[in-house]
Parts: C-alpha cells; sequence; structure tokens
C-alpha cells in the first residue's frame, strides 16, 4: 500500500523536494561565487604583482654646456631654459628657476642622473658675453670650468596603446598633490575598504536633486580599478565587478601602494594619439615643469582634470579648466587650508600653461632616427615599458639654426615651385655625431621623413668619389693630370649609348683634374672614371660608408644612385674626417629608469682611405667652392672662412643638392618635390643656399688645412701644369701625395703682391 505524502511536507508524490532543489542552486551560487572572487581576485593580483605600467624609453637631447669660451648667445641660453621647464622668477629660491638681468643669469639646476652618474640641485651665476659664454661661477661665486643644464625630453618610444608616463614613488610625489586629491576626489580614503556606502549615498541624493549626474560615489580604489583592469562600460555588472575588485585590492595592498598606483594610473588628457597618464607627464604635460615644481594653482588644474580631462582641457576651454581649478581651491578653503585672501589670490592666478605640450614631439625627424637605430639592439617591448633612458648628441640650438635657414632659403624660393620641400643632415665632424636632422620644411610635422627615406638620386655628389678613386693611384694620377672633356659615347651592357653632357652644353678641352670637379663637368668626369674602373669607383663608395648596394653602370659616376640624404652624410662625413670612417652615431648611452648604465656607444673610427689621397681632394673641394659651382656659398660666408663643399644636380634638375663641412660641422641638404617634377634648381641656387646660411650661423671652427703625411707642396702653373720658375697670376701652390709631382719645369711662379688672396687663406 503506497503512503500518502504528508500535508506541508517538502517532497512531491513523485519525490521531488525544493529543500534539496533549494541545496543544489546554493551549492551552484557558491560555486560560482567562489569562481567570480576567484577571477577578480587573479584579476587584481594580476594588475598590480607584475610590472603593469608601460614606461616608454625617453629620448633626451645633448645637456647644454655652459663653459668658458663656449659659443652661444643670451637668447639660445634664455630660450633653453624656457624649452625645458625653467621659470622666470626674480627670487632663484628653488630648483628649475632662473633670472636674468642683462647678460648675467643665475640659475638653480635641477637634479638629474646623467649617464656619467647623478649630479645635484646646484646653484650657478653665468656671464654672457655676446655670442659666448664669459664666465661661470658657483653659489660662492668662485670661477669654475664648465657646468650642464638637465637635458631636454626630445621624445619617446611609445607602447602599441600609446600609453605615456613618468613613474613616482609616494614619497616623490608632493604632500601638497596627495592631501588635495584626497580631499577633492576620496575623503574618506583612510577609513573605508574600497567602497564607501556614505559616499554612494551622498551622491544619489546629490544627484536626484539635480536631476541629473553631477557627482559620483566611486572611490579612488575603485577608479583606480576602473582604470587598470575594467573598461569604460556602463552596466551594474561592471560596477559589481568593480566594487568586488576594489574590495579584493584593500584586502590585498596597503593604502600607499592605492594610492600611489593611482597618481601614476590616473587617464589626465590627450596628446595627439598619446595618452597621458598620471601626474608626472601630466605636470610636462600642461606646464613642462616637474611635479614637485608647481604651485599650489597649478596642483589643484591638475587634479581638477580627474573629473573630465577632456571636457576641461585648459588648451581647448580654458575657462572651464580655469572654473574646475577654482572650485577645488574653494574645497581646500571649505576645510579650513586656505585664508579668504589666500583663496582669492590662488583663484586670480592666471593658468600660466605651457606654450606648447613638452611631449609634442618637436622634433620627431631625429626622433625617428633614434628609433631606428635602437630596434637593431633592442626588442620593441623592452623599447616600450622598460623606462630607458636614451641619451643623444642632437642640439636644441643647431637645430634651431638649420630650422632657421631653410625657413629663409624656402621663402624666397617657393615663389618659383610652390611644392618645394627640403631635407638636411648635420653631423658633427670630429666624431660622426649626428646633431640635427630636418625631415621636411615642415619640421615639427612627424610625416615622412624625407631625411632618412627620400631615395633620390644624388648627382655630382658622386663625383668626390670618382676623383678620390683616382687620386689613390699617385703613380698614375694627381690634381694636374689632364682629362679630355669632349664628348664621349660609351656603351652599357646591354648595348645601349650612355652620352653624358655638361651642365653648359659645351666642351671644354683638355682639363685637369682639378678644374674638372671644382667646375663639375660631366664629360670630363665620365671619361675619368671608365679610365680608372667602375669596380674601383663602387668599391671607393663602399670605403666611404655607403652600404647600399649600388649598379655598376657608368651613369653611376654622374649620380644615377639613389640614396636618402642620411647616406650621403655618411659618405661626405668620411670626406671631412680626412677618410677616416665612423657610423654616424644618434645615441652615446643608455640608462634604465633608475638610471644604472646599460650601454655606452663608443665610435671608433677606422681609416679607409689613405688621409693623403684624401686631402688632394679636399683641396680641389676648396677650390669647387672658392671658383667653381660652390662659389656662392661666399655671397653670406665671410671670404677667409675655409669650408670645402660640392653642389650636386639630378636631370631635369628635379633634385638639388649641397654637401660640405668646415671644421667642426658637416651638413647635407637636399631640396626637391614629392612628386619629383622640376625644380628649376641647381644645387648651387636651391640647397647652397640653406647649407651657406646654417654655416654663417652655427659654424664657428673654419676647415683645418695643414699638410698631413705623405704630402708635399709645390709651386705649379696652373695651366701647363708645370713646376713654375717665373712670375705669374696663373701660378698655384698645389698637394701631391710624395713622389707624385710634376718634374718638368716651364711653368711660372707667383708676383708675390699677385698672389690669390685665398690660397692664403687654404693653409693653417
Amino acid at each position: 500500500m503506497v503512503k500518502k505524502a504528508s500535508k506541508g511536507s517538502a517532497t512531491s508524490a513523485t519525490g521531488f523536494s525544493w529543500w534539496g532543489l533549494f541545496a543544489k542552486l546554493s551549492i551552484v551560487f557558491l560555486v560560482l561565487m567562489v569562481v567570480f572572487f576567484a577571477y577578480c581576485d587573479a584579476k587584481v593580483r594580476g594588475a598590480f604583482d607584475r610590472q603593469r605600467y608601460e614606461q616608454p624609453a625617453k629620448v633626451y637631447a645633448r645637456p647644454l654646456v655652459l663653459a668658458t669660451g663656449a659659443i652661444l648667445t643670451a637668447y639660445e641660453l634664455e630660450s633653453e631654459l624656457a624649452e625645458i621647464g625653467y621659470s622666470s622668477r626674480r627670487l632663484v629660491d628653488q630648483p628649475g628657476s632662473y633670472y636674468r638681468q642683462g647678460d648675467h643669469f643665475s640659475i638653480y639646476l635641477r637634479p638629474f642622473d646623467f649617464a656619467d652618474g647623478p649630479q645635484p640641485a646646484r646653484k650657478i651665476e653665468v656671464d654672457m658675453n655676446g655670442t659666448t659664454v664669459g664666465v661661470v661661477r658657483n653659489k660662492l661665486g668662485d670661477r669654475i670650468a664648465e657646468e650642464q643644464l638637465d637635458p631636454m625630453v626630445i621624445g619617446g618610444v611609445y607602447p602599441g596603446r600609446h600609453e605615456d608616463r613618468l613613474m613616482l614613488s609616494l614619497a616623490e610625489s608632493p604632500q601638497m598633490l596627495i592631501e588635495t586629491l584626497v580631499q577633492v576626489e576620496d575623503q574618506h580614503f583612510y577609513r573605508h575598504f574600497g567602497i564607501s556606502p556614505r559616499s554612494i549615498v551622498r551622491a544619489m541624493l546629490a544627484n536626484i536633486k539635480a536631476g541629473r549626474t553631477v557627482q559620483g560615489g566611486s572611490t579612488l580604489t575603485q577608479q583606480l580599478v576602473k582604470n587598470t583592469i575594467l573598461s569604460n562600460e556602463r552596466s551594474l555588472w561592471r560596477k559589481a565587478k568593480e566594487a568586488v575588485m576594489s574590495i579584493l585590492t584593500e584586502m590585498h595592498y596597503s593604502k600607499d601602494r592605492i594610492l600611489e598606483a593611482y597618481i601614476n594610473e590616473v587617464y589626465l588628457g590627450q596628446e595627439g594619439n598619446r595618452a597621458i597618464h598620471g601626474f608626472g607627464l601630466a605636470a610636462r604635460h600642461y606646464y613642462n615643469r616637474p611635479l614637485n615644481e608647481l604651485n599650489l594653482a597649478q596642483t589643484a588644474m591638475l587634479v581638477g582634470l580627474v573629473k573630465g580631462p577632456s571636457y576641461y582641457d585648459p588648451w581647448r576651454h580654458p575657462e572651464r579648466a580655469k572654473t574646475r581649478r577654482n572650485i577645488v581651491l574653494n574645497e581646500l578653503a571649505e576645510e579650513g587650508w586656505l585664508t579668504k585672501e589666500q583663496l582669492t589670490a590662488w583663484q586670480n592666478e592666471p593658468l600660466e600653461l605651457a606654450k606648447t605640450s613638452a611631449l609634442a614631439g618637436v622634433y620627431p625627424a631625429y626622433v625617428d632616427l633614434v628609433r631606428r637605430q635602437l630596434s637593431r639592439d633592442y626588442q620593441s617591448k623592452e623599447l616600450q615599458s622598460s623606462g630607458l633612458r636614451i641619451f643623444t648628441p642632437f642640439d636644441p640650438v643647431l637645430q634651431r639654426r638649420a630650422e632657421k635657414a631653410t625657413v629663409k632659403s624656402l621663402q624666397r624660393l617657393e615663389s618659383r615651385e610652390k611644392d618645394l620641400e627640403v631635407a638636411m643632415v648635420v653631423t658633427k665632424v670630429n666624431s660622426g655625431d649626428v646633431v640635427a636632422v630636418i625631415g621636411g620644411k615642415r619640421p615639427k610635422y612627424a610625416g615622412f621623413n624625407r631625411a632618412l627615406d627620400a631615395l633620390r638620386p644624388i648627382g655630382s655628389l658622386a663625383k668626390p668619389a670618382v676623383f678620390l678613386a683616382a687620386l689613390n693611384q699617385p703613380t698614375q694620377y694627381n690634381l694636374l693630370t689632364k682629362v679630355s672633356d669632349e664628348p664621349v659615347s660609351i656603351t652599357n651592357a646591354n648595348g645601349s649609348q650612355w652620352k653624358p653632357a655638361n651642365y653648359d652644353r659645351k666642351s671644354h678641352g683638355e682639363v685637369p683634374l682639378h678644374t674638372a670637379l671644382a667646375h663639375s663637368y660631366n664629360i670630363a668626369t665620365a671619361r675619368l672614371g671608365m679610365q680608372v674602373g667602375l669596380d674601383k669607383v663602387m668599391a671607393m663608395f663602399q670605403r666611404l660608408g655607403i652600404q647600399r648596394p649600388l649598379l655598376e653602370v657608368p651613369s653611376m659616376l654622374l649620380g644615377s644612385a639613389e640614396l636618402a640624404p642620411i647616406e650621403v652624410a655618411a659618405m661626405y662625413q668620411t670626406l671631412a674626417a680626412d677618410g677616416r670612417y665612423t657610423p654616424l652615431r644618434t645615441i652615446y648611452a643608455i640608462t634604465d629608469n633608475k638610471g644604472e648604465l646599460l650601454a655606452r656607444y663608443p665610435q671608433k673610427p677606422r681609416q679607409v682611405v689613405n688621409p693623403a689621397a684624401v686631402h688632394l681632394l679636399q683641396y680641389a673641394m676648396l677650390e669647387t667652392v672658392r671658383e667653381g659651382t660652390g662659389k656662392g656659398v661666399y655671397q653670406v660666408l665671410p671670404k677667409d672662412y675655409r669650408v670645402a663643399g660640392k653642389t650636386g644636380t639630378s636631370n631635369n634638375t628635379r633634385d638639388s643638392w649641397f654637401a660640405g663641412f668646415a671644421g667642426d660641422y658637416m651638413a647635407v641638404v637636399w631640396m626637391g618635390t614629392d612628386k619629383n617634377t622640376s625644380t628649376g634648381l641647381t644645387g648651387a641656387s636651391g640647397a647652397l643656399t640653406v647649407w651657406r646660411q646654417f654655416m654663417a650661423e652655427a659654424s664657428t671652427e673654419q676647415m683645418p688645412f695643414s699638410p698631413v703625411d705623405g704630402v708635399e707642396y709645390e709651386w705649379v702653373d696652373g695651366l701647363s701644369g708645370k713646376l713654375s720658375q717665373s712670375w705669374c697670376e696663373n701660378a698655384r701652390y698645389m698637394p701631391f701625395m710624395s713622389g707624385s709631382a710634376p718634374r718638368e719645369r716651364g711653368g711660372c711662379a707667383p708676383e708675390p703682391e699677385k698672389v690669390w688672396g685665398w690660397f692664403r687663406s687654404v693653409f693653417d
């Protein structure tokens, strides 16, 4: 007999139990909660225990050295101080400040971890002398040999998400910032456990009263969790995860650890496609100063941005930013931290933003070159997340002079060609350091970098390699060796005919080598190159530093090779350095984010060409700018200032080039259009105008030209090529590799009063 279930039993006639279902559901719920909490806990631990923050590698310019006699104007010194964020004030009482009175500067230098070790904050006095540094003194008034400013950040290598930050420990964060942030964003931060019911209720009442969302109830911990782990999705599920993760965060980590993470993580603005995270970077972005140098009004402005970096962007919406800043200041006053008078004074302060963001990448062409060289030694992840510090020889003063020279020339030339573009590379002769790069006529624009990527025919800039290949064979060639400049037809490997022609469409008979190069005769150069041998000329290109494979064809003798300005710079750097090759350098040291040295990049020059042969070539290049195609240089440079150079023009005047050097700097300039159309400009009428203007303002050391081992000098008749024995105006004092001077006499010697003036300046 089947027994009936009693009334009120939890078990049905079929054996179903509601209590059993409830128990099973409870177990499932508990399991899900355990899994959910475990998931949240793993997320929290993962975010804090590993190196969460991506710190891009920072690229620094050279530190400006202040030494007696250094070439620098008071204007340039003050400009550099402004660019690295020093504030001008009468009372120079803290690092990062200075005061100028005429040509006298009082400067309180910031502490900085240089590649050679840390230097503390210190105060100095500097007297300027017109265009040079006069005297440098320490705070005691004693003369010192030199001092240096902290270097300028000129760019960085950023992660794929384009986040950027400057990491700060809590101890490095100003107390003023910490107290203001906690007061405005989370007054109960040190009393709650991750969420604040009181703040949630207060925000809810305020929002109901206003009829819209005017106040948030999130704690700093919740904001940190949302920024580091979660998305900006608006949903109850996201809020639930945020609350649980915030509680777990407080369980695992101290309040100080959480606050430090928040100070480095909070989103505070945008620079192009680069997100600005953390107060340290925001101080640089908006004020171009370290965080600890900001005053209360500036700190309040940054704290005010937490509520809405885009809405309160001080550059786009200055009134909004100022209003929000004043609300923050008012909250401090309500807590009794400011008197009524102090509040009024601080609220009346202007925003005092930097003219442009210090992170704007104002030298993108140079930083582009640095990135490419870094990629050879470091993995992308290291560059994007390890906070490396890259020290370069980049010189902002020289860069500004290069930019000024290009602007001045382009303003004059663009009336003829609207689409004219320009590129420029400047190196230091004694080291091979790249000190300035211009990638286009808008040098602040990070677009196509013509200095590195514009492959264009180099025209007559190839000729020095041809002549050097000949002069390197002293038994066959010297500067007086005659070569025919009569028309010639050369058969290419495919059977076609190549018929080079001179730019003036004339032929000049038999001409000596030095004249052929100085006047850039195409036919004579082609004949010479074929006599020497294409293989030897191509080998010379490689020895001089051209690493790109070149076609071994006759047209290469006249510059049909397509090279970028940076490649041409490598070749002419070797010529300027007397035949010593060294790879162009853009990095001299790398440290980690704590200042520990990781790598040095010393230069190791290698003699690749007989310096005696290079000396002869330099003589011909001196003649090029004195009486040949480059003589326009001396329309700007002083007549007695010794420089050497070479013009270059490609077919149909599509490309205008000039490359040359003084004793301190070598520069290569290219002009043309991106469409590769004719500009109507030769090397002399285009690129040379930029080069001479730059050298006139930047170079202070003329090209040295002293006899070298293996070279002897003779007075010769420049027309007959014979040793001089009587007086005439055609005599020249010319170098010859030992044993290669002519032996036949019968030429003329110079009359003392008629010796060409420039020959006196050729020799030291």
